[in-house]
């Protein structure tokens, strides 16, 4: 694990897997934490052992071939995937600080994830209605390249997105990812994309401050 500690956010870049019911559990404490000034945010990076994972809107009818454990995450969405090869990031930020407009926020994340991806000229965008980044396959079809689900507690963010590096894309197959069964999933590895998680992750930070000006942009208000 590396981390680099700012005067307002931690980011901490995990190598190892983090097994998912531990980082549930980081992330309350350290959502109490924030929201009662003891520590600072955090944007925490991380992969997990395969699981799947069912938000608040989650229905048991997609939950197709559980081979994997499931547990109930506690944030917005349905059932996801996450595995060794998808990159995770955990955003947990202070919107009384920021701007208490959990759809800027939603909005700010996938432009954060969507300006990444082109800086490893892959062409991605988010469609109303339809939760997560979608880019191009290699069919020429839309499919999903990332996936976002987040929680406000005490107007603290927790979870945040994932991106497939190159992870078993057969996994997939367990759930209707995200309530959507029209689409497919996809990843970097699969458009011929060769990058570590080390990569993508400097190349995420690299684009943090735009992320977090869109924040302070979009405070009191989302165009």
């Amino acid at each position: 694990m590396s981390e680099c500690t700012t005067d307002v956010i931690e980011w901490r870049r995990e190598t190892a897997q983090v097994p998912y019911r531990v980082s549930l559990e980081e992330m309350e404490r350290r959502n109490a934490a924030i929201a009662a000034g003891e520590e600072r945010e955090l944007v925490w990076l991380l992969e997990h052992p395969p699981v799947y994972t069912a938000g608040t809107s989650a229905d048991v009818a997609e939950l197709l071939d559980p081979r994997f454990e499931v547990v109930e995450a506690g944030r917005g969405g349905r059932y996801t995937y996450h595995g060794p090869g998808q990159r995770v990031g955990y955003v947990l930020l202070d919107l009384t600080k920021r701007g208490k407009d959990v759809r800027c926020f939603v909005h700010s994340i996938e432009q954060w994830v969507i300006a990444t991806l082109a800086d490893f000229g892959v062409e991605s965008w988010a469609v109303d209605g339809r939760v997560g980044i979608w880019t191009r396959d290699i069919d020429g079809r839309e499919a999903k390249i990332g996936a976002i689900g987040v929680r406000v507690r005490r107007w603290v963010t927790m979870h945040g997105f994932s991106v497939n590096i190159d992870p078993d894309l057969s996994h997939f197959g367990g759930i209707v990812p995200c309530g959507i069964e029209e689409f497919g999933v996809t990843s970097l590895a699969r458009l011929g994309i060769d990058i570590s998680p080390q990569q993508w992750d400097e190349a995420l930070i690299a684009r943090a401050p735009g992320f977090l000006a869109a924040l302070a942009k979009d405070k009191g208000s989302c165009s």
